[in-house]
């Protein structure tokens, strides 16, 4: 028996390969050649790449780390801070503000207001009981009002807008009011073609916090139909805001559409110049960042064509003062606010210095830049509070957030005593039973999200970015 030497093995565990490789191949008709030879190109090409990459310096090497979404990171909170990230056990009998919701909506449109009168007492009024004004242009019915009354947990108070702050003033020509209303209509301008719309942003721009009914209050909070809290909100907002020294409170920032406001910048920049007013470092959110213009040769005079003017730069006739709009707005159809604020004359004056143009139905100006741009211009960081914490959605824009880590406490019941069907009240608070996992960096308080749509921070149309940048940057950011 002959034993097989190692160097014997090896040859045979290489000779099917050997054998491939010198496997011949037809390039063309009347030429050939081995797939090894074919392959001596690739192979030189793997071992420089391999020999380049063994001589780089270690210290070049990334590893890439994705960054964080913007609700999974923490805000510089030098200038403003969440007050208070996770749950409390509610103060049912502590101090309250003089302070309350306001309401204004329409008899047809009492289911939408069903629905957020539901959601603020599921999530907060349950425990606070702070009391609804309800406003209309027109006159409530018995319908509306006995409805209403089955859902809320506090007085209500019922009131009507009369002509002096719903609809044109008595100084505006009424038809040319009206057919310019009309053209942005015919210009599918969102909202445009609706005077009633006009006429519900001018009454929130510059009218509500003079009605009647709030003039006893010190704070409001706005409450539309339709919308829909998703955390518990277990402290007092009104009471933080007091205590913070805070004006304005906000949960979404987004950009207008430029269509809704071609005009409105330069009037509130023009407001802003006329009266000296310094930013406070809240009016940078809204400005557009520079551009950096790079520095262009400097030409000589043509002696052979002296006829020639030298070219000018072009003019932006967007910007006012070198300064462009970025659209960016506190999303007003919530917000916490001092309402002595808006009764400032510095706002009043603000206020009357848009109104005289005739903005407000020449073009669609809403309530939301109207107030964040009199922020910008009045108001300085300290004075505005992000609500980050709250989780809130109106129509298809939603913030939400995750839930504070080693937070989070026990949830008591809450019953929809309008349904007759026990059993499915019983499944629609259990609902909320099943709150989110937290997060770390999470703020909220048993927080359950909507998860048919995106938060308004993974959009592109967010402002929380410019908002960050003013506050001092990201606290966190991998």
């Amino acid at each position: 028996m002959v034993l097989s030497s190692p160097l014997d093995k090896l040859k045979r565990w290489f000779q099917p390969y050997v054998a491939l490789l010198r496997t011949r191949v037809h390039i063309k008709r009347r030429v050939s050649t081995s797939i090894g030879v074919l392959l001596i190109p690739f192979t030189v090409i793997i071992i420089l790449l391999m020999i380049s990459f063994s001589q780089r310096p270690a210290a070049v090497v990334n590893i890439f780390v994705p960054e964080l979404p913007p609700l999974a990171k923490k805000i510089n909170d030098k200038y403003d801070g969440v007050f208070q990230a996770g749950c409390l056990e509610p103060e049912v009998d502590g101090e309250r503000a003089n302070a309350a919701f306001v309401v204004l909506a329409r008899n047809s449109e009492l289911e939408g207001v069903i629905q957020s009168l539901k959601s603020i007492e599921r999530h907060f009024n349950r425990w606070y009981h702070y009391p609804y004004v309800f406003l209309n242009d027109g006159e409530f019915n018995t319908t509306f009002k006995d409805t209403i009354m089955k859902y809320v947990s506090s007085p209500v108070e019922w009131g009507k807008v009369d002509s002096t702050m719903w609809g044109f003033p008595d100084w505006v020509d009424k038809a040319d009011a009206k057919e310019a209303i009309a053209l942005q209509g015919d210009d599918a301008i969102m909202y445009g073609g609706m005077e009633s719309y006009h006429h519900m942003c001018r009454f929130y721009s510059g009218f509500f916090y003079k009605h009647e009914l709030l003039k006893k209050y010190k704070w409001y909070w706005r409450l539309e139909p339709e919308i829909s809290y998703f955390c518990d909100i277990t402290y007092d907002p009104f009471i933080h805001m007091e205590r913070a020294n805070k004006t304005y409170g906000w949960t979404i920032a987004v950009k207008e559409l430029r269509e809704t406001v071609p005009n409105l910048f330069r009037y509130a920049s023009a407001y802003k110049r006329n009266h000296n007013l310094q930013s406070q470092g809240l009016w940078e959110m809204f400005l557009e960042k520079p551009e950096k213009v790079q520095p262009q040769p400097t030409s000589t005079p043509d002696p052979d064509n002296w006829t020639k003017k030298p070219s000018l730069p072009e003019i932006d006739s967007d910007a006012m003062e070198g300064e462009r709009y970025n659209m960016c707005h506190f999303w007003s159809n919530f917000e916490i606010a001092s309402l002595d604020f808006f009764r400032s004359k510095q706002y009043e004056d603000f206020f009357n210095s848009l109104d005289k143009t005739g903005g407000f139905w020449r073009e669609r100006w809403g309530d939301a830049p109207v107030h964040s741009l009199a922020a910008g211009i009045l108001l300085g960081k300290n004075d505005v509070h992000y609500f980050r914490d709250f989780g809130y959605r109106h129509t298809t824009i939603q913030h939400c957030p995750t839930n504070a880590p080693d937070k989070q406490l026990p949830r008591t019941p809450w019953f929809d005593k309008n349904l007759k069907d026990w059993k499915k009240a019983k499944e629609e608070d259990e609902y909320w039973d099943n709150w989110d996992s937290v997060q770390k960096n999470g703020v909220g308080c048993r927080c359950r999200c909507d998860t048919d749509i995106d938060d308004v921070e993974d959009k592109q149309g967010s402002c929380l970015p410019q908002w960050v940048d003013v506050m001092g940057g990201w606290a966190t950011s991998k």
